[in-house]
C-alpha cells in the first residue's frame, strides 16, 4: 500500500501543472523565485563552456570556481554585462539548466516572468524574451527591475503615492519614482557591484603596484568595503601579483582606502538618485520625504550607502529587508498580479501576444 501510494504521488508530480517562475536575471547572480515556494536557486551567473566540443562544462557556483582558472580548452564567462545579454547563446543555455533544475518531474512548460533594467532597447527585450522561450518558457514575461524591487521590499505600488525605489545590482543601478502602479520618472546607469570591483582592483594597482582578480576585489568589498566613514575602521591582507616582480606579494589594505577608491563610483549614483529626484513632481516628492527611499539589491549591501545618500538628499534612505532578494520575490509575486499591473501600467510586458 505504501509502495502504491509512493507511486501514485510520483505520477501526481510529474503531471502537475507546473509552478510560475519569477527570474532576477542579474548581471552577477540568477535568482528563482517558484510560486508557494519562495526563492529555491541563486546562482553566479557563470558558464563554463569546453570550446572544443562546445558543450556545457559547468554552470552557477561551480563555473565561477573556474574564473580565471581554467586551462586552454575551457573558457568561463559571464554572459550578462551592464544588465543586458552579451552572449545569447550561453544565457540560453544557462537559462535551461537552471529552469530544469527547478520544475524537474513537471511535463507542462512553465509561465516565466524576467525582470529587465528599466532603460533597455526593444532589442535587448526581445533577446531576454527568446533567451527565456528557448529556455522552456510557456509564455514569458518582462518586468521593469525598479517595480520588481518595489513588490519585493512590501511596498504598495497601487496607491496614489509616491515611493521611491534605487536598485542596485551587479551591472546596473536603476532608480525610479513609482505612484499608481506604474514608473513616473526613473533613470538607468551602467554603475554598480562590478564598477565597484573594478574600482578596487584599479586603485590596488596604482597605489600598491599589484595585480589582484575580480573574486579577490568582490572579497574586499564585502569585508571591508564602505562609502562612508565607518565607526570603527577595518583592514584586511589581500594576496595578488607584483608588478615590479612579476611574483606573488601579499599586502594589508584599510578600509579607509577601499572609501578612497570606491568614492568616485558612490558619486555617479548619488548623482542618479538627485537627478531623478529633480525631475519628479513636487507632489511626490513631499510622499518620497515622508516615507523615505529604499535600497534594494546585492549592491546596495556596501557599508554606509544608505548613510551616504541620506546626507546629500536630507531623504530618510533605508535598505530593504533581504535587499538581494527583493527584485526575485518581487517578480514572482507580478505574475500572480498579472492583470493588474498590465491594467495599471506599462511596466509589464508581454512580447509574446
Amino acid at each position: 500500500m505504501r509502495v502504491a501510494l509512493g507511486i501514485f504521488s510520483k505520477i501526481k508530480g510529474w503531471f502537475s501543472l507546473s509552478s510560475d517562475i519569477g527570474i532576477d536575471l542579474g548581471t552577477a547572480s540568477i535568482l528563482v523565485h517558484v510560486k508557494d515556494k519562495g526563492i529555491v536557486l541563486c546562482e553566479p551567473s557563470v558558464v563554463a563552456i569546453d570550446k572544443d566540443s562546445g558543450k556545457l562544462y559547468a554552470v552557477g557556483s561551480e563555473a565561477q570556481k573556474m574564473l580565471g582558472r581554467t586551462p586552454g580548452n575551457i573558457v568561463a564567462i559571464r554572459p550578462l554585462r551592464e544588465g543586458v545579454i552579451s552572449d545569447y547563446s550561453s544565457t540560453e543555455r544557462m537559462l535551461k539548466y537552471f529552469i530544469r533544475k527547478v520544475t524537474k518531474n513537471r511535463i507542462f512548460k512553465p509561465r516565466i516572468m524576467i525582470c529587465v533594467p528599466s532603460g533597455v532597447t526593444e532589442v535587448e527585450e526581445r533577446a531576454v524574451v527568446d533567451a527565456g522561450t528557448q529556455a522552456g518558457g510557456r509564455q514569458v514575461y518582462l518586468i521593469e527591475e525598479p517595480i520588481a524591487a518595489a513588490i519585493g521590499a512590501g511596498l504598495d505600488i497601487s496607491r496614489a503615492c509616491g515611493c521611491m525605489v534605487v536598485d542596485i545590482g551587479g551591472g546596473t543601478s536603476d532608480v525610479a519614482v513609482i505612484s499608481l502602479g506604474g514608473i513616473v520618472v526613473s533613470d538607468s546607469i551602467k554603475v554598480a557591484g562590478d564598477r565597484f570591483d573594478d574600482a578596487i582592483v584599479k586603485y590596488i594597482r596604482k597605489k600598491h603596484n599589484a595585480v589582484i582578480g575580480d573574486r579577490t576585489a568582490e572579497s574586499v568589498k564585502i569585508n571591508i568595503g564602505s562609502v562612508y566613514k565607518m565607526d570603527e575602521e577595518k583592514s584586511m591582507e589581500v594576496r595578488g601579483r607584483s608588478l615590479l616582480s612579476g611574483l606573488p606579494m601579499s599586502i594589508t589594505i584599510t578600509s579607509e582606502e577601499i572609501r578612497e577608491a570606491l568614492d568616485e563610483v558612490a558619486v555617479q549614483i548619488v548623482d542618479t538618485v538627485h537627478s531623478v529626484l529633480e525631475r519628479t513632481p513636487p507632489e511626490l516628492v513631499g510622499d518620497i520625504a515622508e516615507n523615505g527611499v529604499a535600497l534594494t539589491g546585492g549592491g546596495a549591501m556596501i557599508s554606509g550607502l544608505d548613510k551616504l545618500l541620506m546626507e546629500k538628499t536630507g531623504i530618510r534612505v533605508y535598505l530593504a529587508d533581504d535587499p538581494l532578494s527583493c527584485v526575485a520575490k518581487g517578480t514572482g509575486a507580478a505574475l500572480d498580479n498579472l492583470h493588474v499591473l498590465r491594467d495599471k501600467s506599462s511596466c509589464v510586458y508581454d512580447q509574446q501576444e
